[in-house]
């Protein structure tokens, strides 16, 4: 019992530690590179940015005045444990977006380069939070609701597409297009930063195979790349004939040799090839790791 409370203590504050680090680094990215800049940014900050600019209001501050709502959506939807760990995310990279306000730091004046960097830090930053299954609020927690029902779409491309929203709103306020046209790109290299930390460098893949050759596509598939194959009944929609459909799901690095076992065992057959995000299960992602 001992071994598994200081185990769980040992858990709890290195997800601690990550939530600081990435709040820190959203901020850093936010204030140093995107506001001196006058580059907006997406989600519950970019509106809290538009509000600074017209009242002067503290970004930190109405940051987290805004996220109340958003915040009793989500506890009664996703739970507390998840709440809790936002509310933290939150706070502290509200509170960082404040101190280092009060820092005459601007890292660039050059808005390309702003746009890049800020998406880069912004991203790893986010990714690190979201990584222990916590958000910094916002955006991030309407697009992890989303994703409950739409889990074919990356958490990056949620947030990219609900960003984008934002800055528009504030391209049409201050007319600023061109620095609105920074931000995306600034959404952009973020959305992608995310997808990486949270997935990884490769991407599986889901493969779908219709061959008349099916047992020797299979049986190369399990005996030579050592993936499993799943057998699914089919019909063609012109034919009326019955098929049986191979599925199976490969790392990224494997699906050139897959295709050469298919090409190898029925230059005829039919292969569509696609990526597959949160794969779990043996050979992939254990199922118990945090979203």
């Amino acid at each position: 019992m001992k071994t598994t409370a200081k185990t769980d203590m040992r858990a709890l504050v290195r997800e601690i530690i990550i939530i600081v680090i990435g709040s820190a680094l959203y901020a850093v990215g936010f204030q140093f590179f995107l506001y001196h800049n006058a580059i907006p940014t997406g989600g519950v900050t970019g509106l809290a940015m538009i509000l600074n600019y017209l009242t002067d209001l503290p970004v930190g501050v109405m940051t987290i005045v805004m996220n109340v709502p958003i915040f009793i959506v989500a506890w009664r939807v996703i739970g507390l444990r998840f709440i809790i760990a936002s509310l933290v995310g939150m706070g502290l990279s509200s509170i960082f977006v404040d101190l280092f306000a009060l820092l005459p730091v601007n890292a660039t004046t050059d808005p390309m380069l702003a746009c890049l960097f800020a998406g880069a830090i912004e991203g790893l930053g986010l990714g690190l939070v979201c990584s222990v299954g916590a958000t910094t609020g916002g955006v991030d927690i309407i697009a992890k609701l989303l994703r409950r029902k739409y889990q074919a779409i990356p958490f990056g491309t949620l947030i990219l597409v609900l960003d984008l929203i934002i800055i528009a709103v504030f391209a049409l306020i201050f007319k600023l297009y061109d620095r609105a046209m920074y931000a995306a790109i600034a959404m952009f290299v973020s959305s992608k930063v995310v997808d990486f930390v949270l997935y990884g460098a490769t991407t599986s893949k889901m493969c779908y195979i219709i061959s008349d050759e099916n047992e020797r596509v299979r049986e190369a598939i399990v005996t030579k790349l050592r993936r499993g194959v799943t057998v699914v009944k089919g019909m063609g929609a012109y034919s009326g004939m019955e098929k049986q459909v191979l599925l199976c799901v490969v790392k990224q690095q494997e699906a050139m040799e897959l295709r050469r076992l298919v090409r190898e065992s029925d230059e005829k057959a039919f292969l569509i090839i696609a990526d597959a995000h949160d794969v779990y299960g043996k050979g992939f992602t254990n199922l118990d790791s945090k979203e």
